[in-house]
């Protein structure tokens, strides 16, 4: 039964490494120079505008996500007391929980609901 699994499996395995070594050795035509279908000048134009299109988008979005975090730093700036306030409440609330932690696995049962 062991052998029935393991020639499948070793099989599968020296496929799968020749499959590997053949997509690695097969040569990449991006920013090849020589490449055939970039060597008339309205290609290699339009190669220009499709890589100006998506660095320009990906512009727009860097700097809509970054005045997305901008809004949120400047609304959490603007209120430091409100901040520490709720960063009061919430250790006061963690020292609670802990404390029932505690009393709880030392035998205190009734702090264990919580």
């Amino acid at each position: 039964m062991r052998e029935g699994f393991a020639m499948p499996f070793n099989k599968f395995a020296g496929a799968f490494a020749l499959a590997a070594v053949v997509v690695a050795a097969t040569p990449a035509m991006a920013d090849d120079p020589n490449d055939p279908t970039m060597r008339s000048a309205a290609a290699k134009a339009r190669d220009r505008a499709i890589i100006k299109r998506l660095n320009e988008e990906q512009l727009r979005y860097v700097q809509q996500r970054d005045a997305g975090y901008a809004k949120g730093w400047a609304a959490y700036r603007s209120a430091p007391r409100e901040n520490a306030r709720r960063q009061a409440a919430y250790e006061r609330e963690m020292a609670r929980w802990r404390h029932a932690v505690n009393m709880c696995e030392s035998g205190r049962h009734e702090y264990c609901a919580r």
